[in-house]
């Protein structure tokens, strides 16, 4: 076992035993532990790796077969994309999945927007009715729930708010919201998987109304979820906010980068570096991108009107990702699992506004304040 370390995240000391059912099921990649301590203290989310030696379920879409999961979560189900009633304002990509105005922002020469007070305040009413939203699937993610019937739940919402569900049809995407799950990061797609006792959850709710569009997602305890997963949550909360806090006129977008990333790592975490934060408003994505890690390039300085989204993503091992063959769902690169939290916010005179601010009560208060 020379040169191997032991598999319990955060531990890094090097491994003296093998996992023994890791070996009966001749996985190619067996865990290594360095004591019997930690493997017990792993053993609830470990035991899930085990599920890799398994034979794949029958139900398992056509593009996965063959496809070496790096984790133990499977896609299932997907239904048909639903349907948004006449009345209710389309996004340029709507019909035909291509958003045609991003694509003419020519990102690397095209500044920061500057918004007027009468665009922020439509897009202060939109982060109230967005920030509404993702309580009410929050408030509903429980076990036995599927994400698709979360799915249902986040597209009757915004449709009965007289907005268009931002996610839905761009670039083919199949859904009203993404749910991503476990060692997902982001991006994945609601399926007919019912949530089990100890997932991590993340939901992530865009909204198009007048206009503009508004982004924020929150990572959702499902159970009894264990300590260490509880704590990779917690984490990421904390990473936004305390990113949040150092939003004001003069800061540089870098910056972020480097605070998000000391915090997290002082916790035995890692941030991703392929997924950022970005610029908001008329388009769905658009300058400045902001990213989560330090010693980043992005270029800038913030400003009054300047309107963006900050969503770090924290993993519980490698930062590093893939892409499942459904060209959407990001997954950790060694199976572990990632949180995130995120809001749109405006920078102001005085510092910044959270246009997606919690309620009082909200999900996330009731467990970590």
């Amino acid at each position: 076992m020379e040169g191997i370390l032991c598999a319990s995240p955060g531990c890094g000391k090097p491994a003296k035993l093998q996992c023994p059912t890791c070996v009966n099921l001749k996985l190619d990649t067996p865990s290594h532990f360095c004591s019997q301590e930690c493997f017990k203290t792993f053993w609830p989310l470990h035991k899930m790796y085990h599920q890799k030696g398994q034979p794949e379920p029958e139900n398992l879409p056509s593009q996965f077969r063959n496809y070496k999961f790096t984790g133990p979560l499977r896609p299932t189900n997907i239904t048909p994309m639903r349907k948004v009633p006449e009345g209710i304002e389309l996004p340029d990509y709507a019909i035909g999945s291509i958003p045609i105005s991003e694509r003419a922002a020519d990102r690397k020469n095209m500044a920061n927007i500057i918004h007027t007070p009468e665009e922020i305040e439509i897009m202060r009413q939109l982060g109230k009715m967005s920030r509404e939203v993702l309580d009410i699937a929050g408030n509903a993610a429980k076990v036995g729930m599927t994400t698709e019937e979360l799915d249902i739940i986040v597209h009757n919402a915004i449709i009965e708010r007289g907005a268009y569900p931002s996610p839905l049809n761009y670039y083919k995407f199949p859904k009203s919201c993404c749910t991503s799950l476990n060692e997902v990061i982001c991006h994945g797609i609601p399926d007919e998987r019912p949530l089990r006792d100890g997932d991590i959850l993340n939901v992530d709710v865009t909204l198009y109304w007048k206009g503009f569009h508004s982004d924020l997602n929150e990572t959702y305890l499902i159970g009894n979820v264990d300590e260490r997963g509880k704590n990779l949550v917690k984490c990421a909360y904390d990473c936004l906010e305390l990113a949040v806090a150092m939003c004001k006129p003069g800061a540089l977008y870098r910056e972020l980068g480097d605070a998000i990333q000391k915090h997290a790592n002082k916790q035995g975490f890692s941030v991703v570096k392929n997924f950022c934060g970005h610029g908001i408003g008329r388009l769905f994505h658009c300058n400045p991108t902001v990213p989560h890690y330090s010693k980043n390039k992005a270029v800038g300085a913030m400003k009054v009107g300047h309107v963006f989204t900050i969503e770090p993503m924290i993993n519980e091992g490698t930062w590093q990702d893939e892409i499942w063959p459904d060209s959407w769902t990001a997954v950790t690169a060694d199976g572990k699992r990632s949180a995130q939290f995120e809001h749109t916010l405006v920078i102001t005179e005085t510092g910044c506004e959270v246009l997606t601010k919690r309620t009082k009560g909200s999900y996330i208060d009731r467990h970590f304040k």
